[in-house]
C-alpha cells in the first residue's frame, strides 16, 4: 500500500519555504515562486523512493489543500505584468549625413512623392443609366395564356353554381 505524502507550503516574502515529509523521511527547500514549490516538490516525491512514485501528496497552504489549489491556480492562470515595449526610432541617414556637412536637415514629416499611374490601363467604365429606366424600358417577356379548367358536374349534384 502507498504511503500518503504531505507537502506544506509557508510564505516567505517573495519566496516560498517547503517542507515534504513521507516514507519516513523529511526534506526541505525554498523556491522563489508556489510553482517553482510545486515543482520541488515532484522532485522531493522521486528521490523518495520507489513505492513513493504511486503515493497521494497531499499539498498544503496554512492546513488547507484548497488554499494551497486556488493560490498554485492563480499563480498559474495569471499572466505576468510586461514592461511596456520601447522601440527607439532608427536614425535618419539624411540627418546625419546633413548634421555632419552642417546643412539643415530634411523635413522629417514630408511625405515622400507617390508614384505616378500606369499609362497602359485603361480607367474603369462608369455607371450611367438609371436601375429604374432599365426596368420600364425593358420589353415584357410572353406568357402563357391562363388555364382553363373543366370541372364536370355529376347529374344530380348540388353546387352554387348549379343552383343559380
Amino acid at each position: 500500500m502507498a504511503v500518503p505524502i504531505t507537502a506544506i507550503y509557508v510564505p516567505e516574502n517573495d519566496d516560498w519555504a517547503v517542507s515534504v515529509t513521507g516514507a519516513g523521511r523529511s526534506l526541505t527547500a525554498r523556491a522563489p515562486g508556489i510553482i517553482a514549490a510545486r515543482d520541488q516538490v515532484d522532485q522531493f516525491v522521486e528521490e523518495l523512493g520507489a513505492e513513493a512514485k504511486g503515493a497521494t501528496v497531499v499539498h498544503l497552504l496554512n492546513g488547507s489543500a484548497l488554499e494551497f489549489t486556488a493560490a498554485y491556480m492563480t499563480a498559474r492562470l495569471t499572466r505576468p505584468e510586461q514592461a511596456p515595449v520601447e522601440v527607439p526610432e532608427p536614425a535618419r541617414p539624411a540627418e546625419s549625413e546633413a548634421k555632419a556637412a552642417g546643412e539643415p536637415a530634411a523635413e522629417p514629416d514630408a511625405v515622400p512623392a507617390q508614384p505616378a499611374p500606369k499609362p497602359d490601363k485603361k480607367p474603369k467604365a462608369k455607371l450611367t443609366a438609371n436601375i429604374g429606366d432599365a426596368l420600364e424600358t425593358a420589353k415584357p417577356t410572353p406568357s402563357a395564356p391562363p388555364a382553363t379548367s373543366s370541372i364536370k358536374v355529376a347529374a344530380g349534384a348540388s353546387t352554387p353554381a348549379a343552383r343559380a
